[in-house]
């Protein structure tokens, strides 16, 4: 029985979908106006991650992520410079090339990571109509008001009506002692009024014609909207980053029940923050890393490339809700962890069944795996039941123990099904790169093989022994085996 951790109840809760069989679920996705990061990555990560394992359970997922390409400001979403604007200014491109090209380069990382395309991706501009219309609905309830051709949201006048707050465990209140004041009579009632339309101002490029004013939509307005128009006015799971609990999923929730009269979605999934040193990666503290900077090892905390397998692999080994402190040592132990799991999968596929052994219940894996999951996605646990296993593949390879063609094939299935399907590990290894390196080096070592084997039947001892102690120089452990069959793997 799956439980999720509701992030609105603070609670674990058991999962039941609102149509039987069918899950709908929503995550806020990147905005587009630069490198893809590892903020981007765990999000990711974490949301394919239960896309992959709704869908194993036999459920029939939309999976909606949408791409922010409209812009929104740099200070909540009100005030200051469009960030996409800003950065085409920048780099003397159209708004919508810097838009388009992070877009591409977001998809191109998220492939690199094993993560499956959503079932629809939805941009924030090709849904201004839509957004407009909510914004039409929640002024039409008495929730927004304009001011200087900007529609706001009134929290005060929501707050009074219905309870505010929810997800985030802030009252307006608290808000309003933590709030700055007004600068100068503003177009706010009140500072924490959030934005669902605002006029552009003369010289913003990013503006589109509306009942109020040539403007653009408020952050909040985008989500909420395609969330409905794909999912319906209610669906089952919403998710993204911890920092969007406030403002941004709080906005949501009270714009869907002045709009609809209900929230949106049943369950709120919210995945924690990546660290490094234990503070908050970001930009603005000047310790952000991108994908491409960890792939191509080009960091000065970094002292080596890492591969896309292995990031990933060091997400899943935290739990999505637990913080996740990054460093260069986490990730070389991670490298390490998952050649050593991808080794076992190779393994099995060598063993031969032993007629007449006895039997290895490869069930009570499959039991411990899916009792993981069901608890929350603790990916953790299910890759500590998957390394327990690791052992019994090495006795089995080694000869200590063996086991039926039946259990065999069963075992296989079971690390091939939670390793590959679920846990989205793909194809590759610590030696393995976004270009394939791993693949060539295998190529490589099975003619070397080849050669060394030739040379011992040919009893040329000295070259067998030669080309052993040169692999073992590169950093290649050369075993030979009982069965006369050589492996190899790097140190």
């Amino acid at each position: 029985m799956l439980t999720i951790y509701n992030t609105m109840s603070r609670s674990k809760e058991v999962f039941e979908p609102l149509v039987a069989g069918h899950v709908g679920m929503y995550v806020c996705g990147p905005t587009v106006y630069g490198e893809p990061h590892l903020g981007h990555a765990r999000s990711a990560v974490t949301f394919d991650l239960a896309f992959r394992y709704l869908g194993s359970l036999g459920y029939r997922v939309r999976y909606v992520r949408n791409i922010t390409d409209v812009g929104h400001l740099e200070n909540d979403a009100d005030e200051g410079e469009d960030k996409i604007a800003r950065k085409a200014r920048l780099e003397r491109l159209e708004p919508m090339e810097i838009a388009q090209m992070y877009t591409r380069r977001y998809h191109d990382a998220m492939r690199a990571l094993g993560v499956l395309p959503p079932s629809i991706e939805p941009t924030a501009s090709g849904h201004i109509i839509e957004q407009i219309e909510l914004v039409r609905r929640i002024v039409a309830a008495g929730y927004g008001y304009l001011s200087n051709g900007s529609v706001y949201f009134d929290v005060e006048k929501y707050a009074r009506d219905h309870p505010y707050g929810r997800l985030s465990g802030r009252s307006t209140d608290e808000m309003n002692a933590g709030s700055r004041s007004l600068d100068g009579g503003g177009d706010k009632r009140s500072p924490h009024d959030f934005a669902l339309w605002k006029r552009a101002a003369p010289g913003h490029i990013m503006r589109w014609p509306s009942p109020w004013s040539d403007g653009f939509p408020g952050w909040h307005a985008e989500c909420s909207a395609m969330g409905a128009k794909y999912l319906g006015e209610r669906f089952d799971i919403h998710g993204g980053g911890m920092d969007l609990v406030f403002p941004h999923h709080e906005a949501e929730i009270a714009q869907g029940v002045a709009a609809c009269g209900h929230t949106s979605a049943r369950y709120w999934m919210h995945n924690n923050m990546v660290t490094v040193g234990g503070q908050k990666m970001g930009k603005s503290l000047g310790n952000a890393i991108t994908l491409e900077q960890i792939f191509a090892g080009a960091h000065p905390l970094l002292s080596r490339a890492y591969s896309p397998m292995t990031v990933r692999f060091f997400m899943l080994q935290a739990h999505y809700r637990s913080t996740l402190d990054f460093s260069d040592e986490a990730l070389q132990a991670a490298g390490k962890g998952l050649e050593r799991l991808m080794k076992a999968v190779e393994t099995l596929d060598r063993i031969a069944p032993a007629p007449g052994a006895g039997p290895i219940d490869a069930g009570e894996l499959e039991t411990r795996l899916a009792a993981a999951m069901d608890d929350d996605l603790s990916s953790p646990l299910a890759i500590a039941a998957l390394f327990d296993w690791v052992r019994v593949v090495n006795a089995l390879h080694d000869g200590t123990t063996a086991i039926s063609a039946p259990d065999l094939e069963r075992l296989r299935a079971t690390f091939r099904r939670w390793v590959f399907d679920i846990l989205g590990l793909g194809v590759g290894t610590e030696a393995a790169g976004p270009d394939g390196a791993n693949d060539r080096l295998a190529a490589v070592m099975a003619m070397v093989l080849e050669l060394r084997a030739e040379a011992k039947a040919d009893r040329n001892w000295a070259l067998s022994d030669r080309i052993r102690d040169g692999l073992a120089a590169a950093g290649i452990k050369v075993k030979d085996r009982k069965d006369g069959i050589s492996e190899w793997e790097t140190e």
